[in-house]
């Protein structure tokens, strides 16, 4: 009786695989270069045609020079990497259309307000494009809602969120925003999620007072003329006010505990 080879590769097996290792595979996989699958108890496992695409990302860093966001963003112009689709996790564009539908508004209005092009707001509502969070913010602002809205408005509140119900979305190239839990009028938690290199774009301010404590990596953020410089275990509280922005410096993914006050993101 013949053998035949598994289906899904796990992490460590494609990691020795790629070359690279498991922290790598991750970062990439939050710019969007993969979507591997996820068991029950949200183990990732991984197919060829993964195997295949990190190989390629690894040959264009190695021998291009490139970094991570500008790998995914030249395989997306290739055509290589397909854009989530509409109702996938992440996939925000329906959920913008509805909005900008509900207030009778063009393209060319809300992308005015929102200081980006229409062509790009018109990728967006088709879920071709993601944007920053400043973007977002930006959006949320001239819809008179938050970003929390952006998010499956139809799911009931909940005491007990496990990490396979989170509520995600994807916040530009290389951030990934995950909410903890949701229906509260106090706070908004969130674990951000930042790719190498990965931030908020533009500045932008709100309502409300915000804290922050790095699980995993390093954090540089601004506020106005004020620059800071976080690493794993620290902590850090501003008014939301004051317009900030922020990125990862470093080379492996950034793992942020975000809690917003009130939820007003």
């Amino acid at each position: 009786m013949s053998s035949h080879p598994k289906p899904y590769l796990k992490i460590g097996d494609i990691a020795r695989r790629v070359g690279v290792s498991a922290s790598a595979i991750r970062s990439w996989e939050s710019l969007g270069l993969i979507r591997p699958h996820r068991t029950a108890s949200r183990y990732r496992l991984y197919t060829s045609e993964d195997l295949r695409l990190l190989k390629k990302a690894r040959y264009l860093r190695k021998v291009r020079g490139l970094n991570a966001p500008a790998i995914v963003q030249m395989l997306k112009r290739e055509g290589v990497i397909q854009p989530p689709a509409d109702g996938a996790p992440g996939a925000i564009g329906p959920r913008l259309r509805q909005l900008r539908t509900k207030r009778g508004s063009n393209l060319a209005e809300v992308a005015a307000a929102a200081g980006i092009s229409v062509g790009f707001l018109s990728a967006l509502e088709r879920s071709q494009m993601s944007a920053s969070v400043g973007t977002l913010r930006k959006l949320a602002r001239f819809y008179r809602t938050n970003i929390l809205d952006f998010f499956d408005p139809t799911e009931s509140n909940t005491r007990l969120v496990s990490p396979r119900k989170r509520k995600v979305l994807e916040a530009g190239n290389g951030v990934r925003m995950e909410l903890l839990a949701w229906g509260n009028t106090v706070m908004e938690p969130h674990l951000f999620r930042i790719a190498p290199e990965a931030g908020s774009g533009d500045s932008y301010a709100h309502e409300g007072e915000e804290f922050l404590f790095v699980l995993r990596g390093e954090l540089d953020i601004a506020l106005a003329s004020e620059e800071y410089h976080l690493k794993r275990g620290d902590s850090f509280y501003f008014e939301s006010g004051t317009p900030h922005h922020w990125k990862n410096p470093g080379r492996s993914e950034t793992w942020v505990l975000w809690i917003n006050t009130p939820p007003t993101f």
